[in-house]
């Protein structure tokens, strides 16, 4: 896995800081994500069936009952990433469990989007109560994360909604600590296995003070 230049670039960008390292995954983890675009979906002729855990495939064309193809769907979430600000509120209990953990933990956002949607998301973000660092990628968010902790060896946790992203976090911090986190609880029932060493939570009051336990906070 290779990091993203312009994820680079965005860290090279932030100041030094040995606190224990709390990296947050935005859409489902402070933001919520699903809820919103099945509405957006909805507006658009369009309805999401949750037969699998992706978007391709399950989102259907209400007019022709087809499914749309992978460059359809990329287009309708580039449309909603536009149009965040209209859509997207912050998922429940995260403003506040995330600044009690900001007081003895440096916080950073990680997001994986289109570059180009950065400063509306920071804009959005600012609004709704999160002021933290914010970083996008197109690439692996495991070399980022790598990056970001830096040679020091500080405790980091890592909370992400989508299993890949957890996976790519362990290949390269290994003794990172790991949360799945997915503030629209019914898609939990389609997430493939989680590997052993991740620990689920089910919403904000039941992450923080775990996430604070393995960070030392």
């Amino acid at each position: 896995m290779s990091l993203d230049p312009e994820t680079a670039r965005q860290i090279a960008e932030l100041a030094r800081d040995n606190r224990p390292l709390l990296v947050l995954d935005v859409d489902e983890v402070v933001l919520e994500f699903m809820a919103p675009f099945i509405r957006f979906l909805d507006s658009r002729g369009f309805e999401l069936l949750l037969k699998s855990f992706r978007l391709t495939g399950n989102i259907i064309d209400r007019k022709t009952g087809e499914a749309l193809d992978q460059q359809a769907v990329w287009a309708l979430l580039d449309a909603f990433f536009h149009a965040q600000r209209d859509w997207q509120t912050g998922a429940q209990g995260a403003v506040e469990a995330v600044a009690e953990l900001a007081a003895s933990a440096e916080i950073v956002m990680l997001t994986a989007m289109p570059h180009r949607h950065r400063e509306t998301r920071r804009l959005h973000l600012d609004a709704l109560g999160f002021p933290y660092p914010l970083l996008t990628t197109e690439a692996a968010k495991g070399p980022a994360l790598r990056l970001l902790r830096g040679d020091g060896g500080r405790p980091v946790a890592f909370v992400d909604d989508i299993p890949s992203n957890l996976v790519s976090v362990r290949e390269s911090v290994a003794d990172a600590h790991l949360f799945n986190l997915m503030a629209y609880s019914e898609m939990r029932r389609l997430l493939p296995p989680l590997p052993d060493d991740i620990i689920v939570a089910n919403d904000w009051t039941e992450a923080a003070p775990k996430i604070a336990a393995v960070l030392g906070l």
